[in-house]
């Protein structure tokens, strides 16, 4: 499952995250970015970033209201 693209991700998007502890039930998370951490354009597993919760994960799913 590819996660989406960094460009579509900004600090104050709603998002789905699978945490590291998270990966084997695959539960997903929901929150608002605080910051994106992975640098690159694109990521297969999904952009890492940082909730205003804490959380950190990667994306599985941008949320659209």
């Amino acid at each position: 499952m590819d996660g989406p693209k960094r460009i579509n991700i900004k600090p104050g998007t709603a998002v789905l995250i699978v945490q590291k502890k998270d990966q084997q039930s695959g539960k997903l998370t929901e929150g608002v970015v605080k910051k994106i951490l992975t640098k690159s354009a694109s990521h297969r597993h999904g952009i890492k970033v940082l909730l205003a919760s804490g959380a950190i994960g990667r994306v599985k799913k941008v949320k659209t209201e």
